[in-house]
């Protein structure tokens, strides 16, 4: 490639990455900026004065904001667990044991990778209510402990992995469990990583699921307790922009520190060696 066409691919990927940049960087300027000057007309792009009393509004206007918090932090912590031990746990089944049926029990969950999350609405709020799991923990956790998608992503990623390990170490004597726990799971790192990036980030951002399901406010979670703010207030859009930019902040930590392992196990297991 030549050095102009090079040229013309770092101004398209410095453009796309402002587009995906600025909406955070509004949220988290207008975040420090008065009310009059987050609606001012033309708009203001930096907040002069800086100020933080957005976030102290923010915890007095709804003093359940922390609880909302530790109720994310929580659920999202039992739900990557849940995601990380059954995904790696199918995935190397799938993709390192045989057995009867295995490729066809595998496409049909593909298949259910096609059904939109609104059909299954109603079929999974009648089942927490069967079980009177309504507006509690378990209705939040249970229905998604496990992801057809990151057993497909584990799946591909541990198909990567050569299959002389494993064999060699059947010979040995290993049992399966033991050759998943100390071979096929410290192998498959970036793709663990890959994965809790995913279900952190699917758990953190839920919110029409957590709606329906948990009606009393000491169980909401951030999403769910952010939409309350412009209906118990008068609506300030310092403290909701404000809340936005606490709620984003972990998802942007968690990323920049796993980024790299994010990238290997993105790119490891698309194809298969």
């Amino acid at each position: 490639m030549n050095g102009r066409g090079s040229r013309y691919i770092f101004i398209f990927l410095v453009l796309s990455s402002f587009l995906m940049i600025f909406p955070f960087y509004w949220t988290v300027s207008s975040s420090m900026k008065l009310e009059s000057e987050i609606l001012a007309s033309p708009p203001q792009w930096w907040p002069n004065p800086i100020i933080f009393s957005n976030y102290v509004k923010l915890f007095l206007h709804i003093p359940n904001f922390g609880l909302y918090f530790f109720n994310s932090t929580a659920v999202t912590i039992v739900v990557t667990f849940c995601q990380v031990l059954l995904s790696t746990l199918a995935g190397y089944a799938f993709a390192k044991l045989k057995f009867p049926g295995r490729d066809g029990i595998f496409f049909v969950m593909l298949l259910g990778l096609m059904i939109p999350l609104q059909v299954n609405l109603i079929p999974l709020y009648k089942i927490m209510d069967l079980f009177h799991w309504l507006d509690t923990y378990w209705a939040l956790v249970v229905p998604n402990a496990v992801s057809i998608f990151n057993v497909f992503l584990m799946r591909q990623y541990m198909q990567s992995l050569p299959d002389e390990l494993f064999e060699a170490a059947r010979i040995d004597g290993c049992s399966e469990f033991f050759i998943f726990l100390k071979i096929a799971l410290p192998l498959s790192l970036a793709g663990t990583t890959t994965l809790i990036i995913f279900s952190v980030m699917n758990s953190w951002n839920s919110f029409l699921w957590p709606r329906i399901v948990t009606h009393t406010e000491t169980l909401f979670v951030l999403p769910v307790g952010l939409s309350q703010i412009q209906m118990k207030t008068v609506i300030n859009h310092g403290e909701i922009l404000a809340g936005t930019t606490l709620t984003a902040l972990p998802l942007i930590l968690l990323f920049m520190f796993m980024q790299n392992y994010f990238i290997d196990g993105m790119t490891a297991g698309a194809v298969k060696e």
